[in-house]
């Protein structure tokens, strides 16, 4: 396989999969995982190796959002939205008449040194921001997963980073679960 075609490979291989329903911990090889209480809502964030999931619940509103380079295990049903993640491309959803999600994602292929310093910005990010990390290595370098998760009164902000040595990617992703609609949707 040459070089290109295995960067190609591994940029393909990360999907954004949102459910309508959560999902069960044994799909995933979680090593982190923050949770917030609110009075309306509930939202937990997982991280694994590569990947992450976020599980927004209001009410019977329930939206789970997994983003990974290992599809082939995860349920069909209640799948609302199965995004690949090269490129650039948002996604806008209303669950009911009670949350709003938005997210979008980006991705980009660097060189070996650009790879380097984003490595070593989103370990300062990181610590900085009291994110949820998961690091291994990599074939030649160090490889990382990063979900910063922020709470708001009536939201929940999350940004995802990860970072794969084998081809230089940064897949970058932003979410936003939020009670209520936008004014211009009702």
């Amino acid at each position: 396989m040459s070089i290109a075609s295995s960067k190609t490979t591994s940029l393909q291989a990360y999907t954004m999969l949102v459910y309508r329903k959560p999902l069960h911990p044994e799909f995933f090889g979680i090593e982190g995982r923050k949770r917030i209480q609110q009075d309306d809502f509930e939202f937990e964030g997982w991280i694994f190796p590569g990947g992450q999931l976020s599980r927004f619940q209001s009410g019977n509103v329930t939206i789970c959002e997994v983003v990974t380079d290992q599809v082939e295990s995860l349920p069909e049903k209640g799948l609302v939205a199965n995004l690949p993640c090269a490129g650039e491309r948002d996604f806008e959803n209303t669950f009911g008449d009670a949350v709003t999600y938005m997210t979008t994602m980006q991705t980009e292929t660097l060189s070996d040194h650009l790879y380097e310093s984003t490595y070593r910005e989103m370990t300062q990010h990181a610590r900085e921001s009291n994110s949820l990390v998961v690091r291994s290595d990599g074939a030649s370098r160090p490889e990382m997963s990063v979900l910063d998760i922020q709470r708001y009164r009536t939201e929940v902000h999350v940004q995802g980073y990860h970072l794969r040595a084998d081809c230089g990617l940064v897949l970058r992703t932003q979410s936003m679960f939020r009670l209520g609609v936008d004014e211009e949707e009702e």
